[in-house]
């Protein structure tokens, strides 16, 4: 099979545990970009937290694309278009916040370049200002501040909780919402049907490939769904057990260059 579209996962996937793209990775992927590979950097991130990759590997120059929010959008990273977008009903954060407090959960959500939660004080969201690079603002009223379109809404809490509230909530909301963890600590709360695989299924549509054309490498639970999709599906040593058993093949870790491995065995043919 020759392969066309290479989507990579970020967080545990493409980065090692220093958030960093190795150069074994780097020069792999940039030989992939030589040959006309398209690569897709799909992510539970907001846009503006995957942007320094994107830059990185070069995708405005190659034509890639970005998938964000774990599939609420996708853009042409050359050219800004946006290829797929969806966003939550407007009256679904302040839904949402009433149930972490229920739950004894944060809540957060994202506003162009920033992170707005109730609470700022608070080791996840402090996590996912650092990942993405992006300022936290703490708002008093959240329900009423968060009055504008958003892709997702995360709850977060320690991982063995969140697994009961993540049944709570699916149970509450799941008919019309996508509700899922991306890490054990993130409950992430999208529009329906939202999800990695079913984004890149309109990414193909509008690129006029097939799924059988598109490798796909992820770690976390949020990335089984693409896993499954892709033609040939790659999980990382390091992934969630269940990813693994999901996927089509399973590489090194993403400290020991497993997305490079894979590159070149199946891509570069090396």
């Amino acid at each position: 099979m020759q392969y066309k579209i290479l989507v990579l996962d970020i967080d545990g996937t493409l980065t090692n545990s220093k958030k960093e793209i190795t150069p074994r990775t780097r020069a792999a992927l940039k030989g992939a970009q030589e040959k006309g590979i398209k690569i897709v950097l799909a992510s539970g991130r907001p846009t503006y937290g995957i942007m320094p990759v994107a830059k990185e590997l070069e995708l405005e120059r190659y034509g890639g694309y970005i998938l964000s929010f774990n599939g609420g959008q996708i853009i042409n990273a050359q050219t800004g278009e946006v290829i797929c977008q969806k966003t939550l009903p407007l009256d679904t954060p302040a839904l949402l916040y009433d149930m972490s407090r229920e739950y004894g959960t944060n809540i957060m959500t994202y506003l162009d370049e920033t992170v707005i939660t109730p609470k700022k004080d608070d080791r996840y969201v402090e996590l996912e200002s650092r990942i993405n690079k992006m300022e936290v603002r703490e708002v008093a009223n959240f329900k009423s501040f968060v009055n504008f379109p958003v892709t997702k809404c995360l709850m977060v809490g320690d991982g063995d909780y969140l697994a009961e509230v993540e049944q709570k909530v699916k149970a509450r909301l799941g008919g019309r919402l996508s509700v899922l963890r991306s890490e054990p600590f993130f409950l992430e709360v999208m529009p329906q049907n939202i999800d990695k695989a079913y984004s890149l299924g309109k990414l193909l549509e509008h690129l006029g490939l097939d799924r059988e054309q598109m490798v796909a490498c992820g770690d976390g639970f949020n990335d089984r769904s693409m896993i499954e999709f892709a033609g040939l599906g790659v999980a990382m040593a390091n992934a969630q057990e269940p990813v693994r058993s999901a996927a089509d093949h399973v590489t090194a870790s993403n400290d020991e260059d497993g997305v490079a491995m894979v590159v070149e065995r199946f891509i570069l043919g090396e």
